[in-house]
Order: C-alpha cells, then sequence, then structure tokens
C-alpha cells in the first residue's frame, strides 16, 4: 500500500548540495509580460476578488435611499470596524505631566506626556492660542515622518490654528518621532531594511511604515490590528485635550496628513466627539489603492474590510452629518486624486440624503502629496468656519518659523522606550498572549481532536477538501533523466492562479506518494543528485509544487523594498490584500496543499519495470 507523505521545507534550506544540470530548464510557467510582470499572478487574483467585492460594496451604497436607511449603514459599518480592530480597553488614569513650555508669536507650546495604556506613554506637543480661553481643541495625528510630531509641516498646521484662536495637540504615533518601539543596542546610521534615510535617534532599527507593519503582524494573531492601538492613542489624546481647563470639549476637531490623515479617518468615524475634520491626503476610493500602489503599511489594513464593504470612503459616511473637508493634492502619486473625487461624490450625495449637503467639502491643491501651505490654509479656515463660526480668510506667515527636534522633545533621552519603567506595546501585547494562553491550554485539553480541528477550520477559515473543485492540471513538457521522468505541470484551481509543479515517476514506482514544498520553490532540490532525485531513486512518486507566492509565483519586483520587502519578504502586497478579503496566505497555502495531496493520492502508483 502506497503511503501520501508531505515533506515541506518552508522556511529553511536542505542540507543536500544539488547538481546543476545546465541543459535542464525547470520551469514551469511561461515568462510573464505586461501587467501580470509587475503585479505578479497571485496579486491578480486577488485583485480581480477585490474588483468583486467593489462591485458589490457599489450596489448597495446606491440602495441607500432615506435618512433612516443611511443611519442603519452607518451603525453596521461602525459595529464591524469596532469588531475587526479588537474592540477597545477601558479607560485609565492618564497621568499627565508638562515636561516644559515654549513661547511663539501669538502662540505657545507645552512639551507634555500622558498613557494611553498603563505604563506606556504619549509624547505630545500642545499649542495654544495667546488669547483668552477657552478654545477649541484640534487633534493632529502624525503622517510618516520620521520625527514625528516635530516635522515642520505638522508645526505649522498646528501653529496657524494656534494663531487663529484655536489649541492644537500634535502627538507621536507608536514608530515615530520619540515612540519608536523596536530600539537596538548598537547604533545605526540609516535605517534598516534597505533604506537610505538616517534614523531620528540612533538606536531606533526600522523605518516607521515597517514598525507600523511588524507591530500589526504581533497583533493579528491576537485578534487585532495595529489600528486598534493607533486609535486608541487618538482617543485617549482627546480625552487630554478635553481634560484641559482652556479646551471647551464640545468643540474638538481632527486633521492630519497621509497617515494621519488615515488615524483622522478611523478617528473621526468611530468617536463621536470629533465635530469638525479634515483628512488630508488619504482620501481615495480602495480601489484605486489595489491597481496602482497596493496595500499600505499594517494600520491601513482592517481585516476583511473588502470583503465586507467597507472602503475608504465609508470613514467619511459613518460620521455624517457631521462636518468633513476632504483634503487631497492633484499630484498624488499614493491616494489618486480620480479616487478622491469618486470618493467625495459617494459623500456628498450621502451627506445629502441626510439633508445636510453643505457640511462636506473638498480642497484639491495643485501639488503633490503633503500637508502643503494651501492645504493647511484650507484646514485652518475649514475648523475655524465650524468650530469658531467665523468665515474670515487665514493666511499663513510665508516661511513661518518653527522649532528644532530637541525644543519639541519630551522625553529624557529622546525616544520614551529608553526612559526608567516605560512598556512598550509589544510588551502589551505579551501581557495578552499569557492571558490567552491559559485559555488555549484549556481549550486544547478539553476539546477532542475533531471539535479542535474544526475550531481551527473555523478561525483559519481553510475549506475541507470535499468544498474544494478539482483544478485543471495542464502538461506544460516534460524531462527524462536516468531512471525516472519528469513531467511539468501547471495546476489551476478556481482561484485562478496556475500552479507551476513537477511531478516525478520513476521507472520502477514501488515506494510512497510524496508532496514536496520548500519555502524556495520546488526547483531547489530538483536539480540531479539532490534530495528529491534520492526519493525518486528509492521507487517513490514526488509532486513537487510552489504554492501561492513560492518558487514562481512569487513576486519579483516589489516596488516597497525599502521598507517591506527587507522585513517582509517580496509578497507583502499579497498577504495584505489576502487580509483585507479575509483570509490568510495559510489559508491560501493550505488549500493549494490540499488539491495537489488529493491529484497526487489518485495517481496509480503501481508497480513498473523496465522494458
Amino acid at each position: 500500500m502506497n503511503r501520501l507523505l508531505l515533506l515541506s521545507l518552508f522556511g529553511f534550506l536542505s542540507v543536500v548540495s544539488p547538481v546543476a544540470n545546465a541543459a535542464e530548464d525547470l520551469t514551469v510557467l511561461p515568462a510573464l509580460e505586461g501587467a501580470a510582470a509587475e503585479s505578479g499572478l497571485v496579486y491578480q487574483a486577488l485583485q480581480k476578488r477585490a474588483h468583486e467585492a467593489f462591485a458589490k460594496r457599489k450596489a448597495v451604497y446606491e440602495n441607500i435611499k432615506t435618512p433612516e436607511d443611511c443611519e442603519a449603514y452607518q451603525k453596521r459599518m461602525k459595529d464591524f470596524f469596532r469588531t475587526q480592530i479588537g474592540g477597545f480597553p477601558e479607560r485609565t488614569p492618564l497621568n499627565p505631566r508638562v515636561i516644559g513650555k515654549l513661547k511663539g508669536d501669538g502662540f505657545r507650546v507645552e512639551n507634555v506626556i500622558y498613557e494611553s495604556w498603563p505604563g506606556h506613554h504619549v509624547t505630545a506637543n500642545l499649542y495654544l492660542p495667546d488669547s483668552k480661553p477657552p478654545y477649541p481643541g484640534v487633534l493632529v495625528p502624525c503622517g510618516h515622518s520620521h520625527n514625528g510630531k516635530a516635522s515642520a509641516a505638522y508645526q505649522r498646521a498646528c501653529i496657524l490654528l494656534a494663531k487663529n484662536g484655536m489649541a492644537a495637540l500634535c502627538y507621536d504615533p507608536i514608530g515615530q518621532g520619540e515612540r519608536y518601539q523596536v530600539l537596538s543596542e548598537q547604533p545605526n546610521e540609516f535605517f534598516k531594511g534597505g533604506s537610505r534615510y538616517r534614523p531620528p535617534h540612533p538606536r531606533v532599527q526600522y523605518y516607521c511604515t515597517a514598525e507600523h507593519t511588524l507591530f500589526s503582524v504581533s497583533s493579528i494573531p491576537l485578534g487585532s490590528n495595529a489600528a486598534r492601538y493607533r486609535i486608541w492613542d487618538g482617543m485617549r489624546s482627546i480625552d487630554y485635550l478635553v481634560s484641559r481647563p482652556e479646551i471647551d470639549a464640545k468643540r474638538i476637531g481632527c486633521t492630519g496628513n497621509s497617515g494621519g490623515g488615515t488615524l483622522t479617518s478611523y478617528i473621526m468615524a468611530l468617536d463621536d466627539r470629533v465635530q469638525a475634520a479634515a483628512p488630508v491626503c488619504y482620501s481615495t476610493m480602495y480601489r484605486y489603492l489595489i491597481d496602482f500602489n497596493g496595500p499600505q503599511d499594517g494600520e491601513q489594513n482592517i481585516f476583511g474590510q473588502l470583503a465586507y464593504g467597507m472602503d475608504i470612503a465609508d470613514y467619511t459616511l459613518m460620521r455624517a452629518p457631521k462636518p468633513t473637508l476632504i483634503c487631497a493634492g492633484t499630484l498624488d502619486s499614493t491616494f489618486k486624486i480620480d479616487g478622491t473625487w469618486e470618493l467625495f461624490r459617494e459623500a456628498k450625495r450621502f451627506y445629502t440624503r441626510l439633508g445636510y449637503a453643505e457640511r462636506v467639502g473638498i480642497i484639491e491643491a495643485d501639488a503633490p502629496h503633503g500637508f502643503t501651505i494651501q492645504l493647511r490654509e484650507g484646514v485652518a479656515r475649514w475648523m475655524n468656519r465650524w468650530l469658531l463660526n467665523k468665515e474670515n480668510p487665514i493666511f499663513e506667515v510665508e516661511d513661518q518659523p518653527v522649532f528644532t527636534d530637541e525644543e519639541l522633545q519630551c522625553s529624557q533621552s529622546g525616544q520614551i522606550l529608553l526612559d526608567a519603567g516605560e512598556r512598550s506595546l509589544f510588551a502589551v501585547n505579551d501581557n495578552l498572549n499569557q492571558k490567552l494562553a491559559a485559555e488555549r491550554a484549556a481549550f486544547w485539553s478539553s476539546t477532542d481532536v475533531s471539535a479542535a480541528r474544526d475550531k481551527v477550520r473555523e478561525i483559519s477559515g481553510i475549506q475541507p477538501l470535499g468544498s474544494l473543485p478539482r483544478p485543471e492540471f495542464k502538461e506544460a513538457g516534460s524531462i527524462s533523466r536516468d531512471g525516472y521522468q519528469i513531467q511539468k505541470l501547471i495546476v489551476t484551481p478556481d482561484h485562478g492562479t496556475p500552479l507551476p509543479a513537477l511531478l516525478f515517476l520513476p521507472n520502477m514506482r514501488q515506494g510512497d506518494l510524496v508532496l514536496y514544498l520548500h519555502g524556495g520553490g520546488k526547483q531547489v532540490e530538483a536539480e540531479t543528485g539532490a534530495a528529491i532525485e534520492q526519493l525518486v531513486k528509492q521507487g517513490d512518486v514526488v509532486l513537487a509544487l510552489d504554492v501561492r507566492c513560492i518558487g514562481e509565483t512569487s513576486r519579483k519586483n516589489n516596488r516597497r523594498i525599502g521598507w517591506s520587502h527587507g522585513l517582509l519578504g517580496p509578497n507583502y502586497h499579497e498577504c495584505a490584500l489576502a487580509y483585507l478579503l479575509g483570509e490568510s496566505m495559510v489559508k491560501l497555502r493550505a488549500e493549494d496543499i490540499l488539491v495537489a495531496a488529493r491529484f497526487l493520492s489518485e495517481i496509480q502508483s503501481k508497480k513498473k519495470t523496465n522494458p
């Protein structure tokens, strides 16, 4: 009786050294051209599914007609959003401290620290007008600047607000400014992972987007996402704002650029205290991200949101009819302007259905991605209108002076994680994992194998083999070797990604059926004298397969190499897009393995003798 064996070498290389045969070509798939060469076969298949999801969402949107329809839609989206990020913890004391004070022309700044989690601190600058309080308070989440809140553009946005009678609180996100969460023992001249940029502190290792994604990877197995922690920082920052006696808690705004636009969109959707909002250089329809640049860093991707029908436009729709200004740059190469106008039209129609068409607006600056002066002025005027009930024109002083990073520093060392007693968010995750470990142990000890397997299938989403359609198998050539044949096969499951395989058939079939998987691809041990040949020589039938994003199906071109490829491999975009569709690469590859194993088990492996 033949046995079906699975040999998997994902993640490491075999110790067997193959002897290369230069005359043989073990590639199976034809060379890719055009868009397929740029994005890869796996991404294209996932992209097609994403477009199907976009079409379904559009149909749902068009069926929203009445204010009651709008409110039901908003509730459904908010509930989904909160659930997908894992909800929020109980509020704990902020324990705020004012570390230092600075004086500007018409405003002043306080360097402050407060706790968003017990033992985990936020470093921030509070810009206050010189005029008599109370003031409206505007939260300013940072975009992906290495030095966080000290970035000149974010300083100027806050100064402009303060000089026009509004307080502004700009805080460092995790992985930026003074709040990097992964520090090295030795100093670094440049960010790791291929970046040419210098870090803001010598102990900082990774570019901010890389650190955000690493932290998201840490959070996903715990049922969460970096977005949860980023949003919570913003909500706790609003808590700090409204705790100040100078701030009118009923007049809160929020604005941020790029990654700060992402956080502005999240916070304005989920925190009802935000009365006026202005996301900058972020608002576009997800279709344009998927088609041009691919998914962004970890916190910008919510598990299953595309499959559910939650697009970027929905962050604006969720808060309607509260005043929202969409700010964009004509030449923004990341968040495409065509998608911005499509988003704005959706928002305008939604606000109109609610009876408040005038409360959503748009600014388009003739500029690339960034918090440019035109957008800063537009944001200040929007906040002035809705938080101060004023319509006077606001202009920024040319070359507005800004403070140095050192002047705005809140921590003792320049990195809060180096200060005594500081707790990283990785430690917060670790504590949660330890609590969940006891629950996992109890589950495994009290659950029979069948029920446990069902639970694993439920969590992973891996379909039973009987539910997976039989793929198409197409021969693409063959190679003859001493004692065996190699058939080149193209396996095309229903997901549409062709998977290349090599089927090794010994002339004397007297061994096992072996499904051979290698993290480097099917060809790694397929050369003459390598590990697969050793199996075939003993009579085993071997199917060597490239599952999705392995070998020939792995992306060859990665435009995000500076922050993702060096840490996350060349297929980050595929993993992130699958995540947006509510799936994981574990699920996708497991299903590839299941259908391949079924095919292999059905091969007649009767003993053959040479004629």
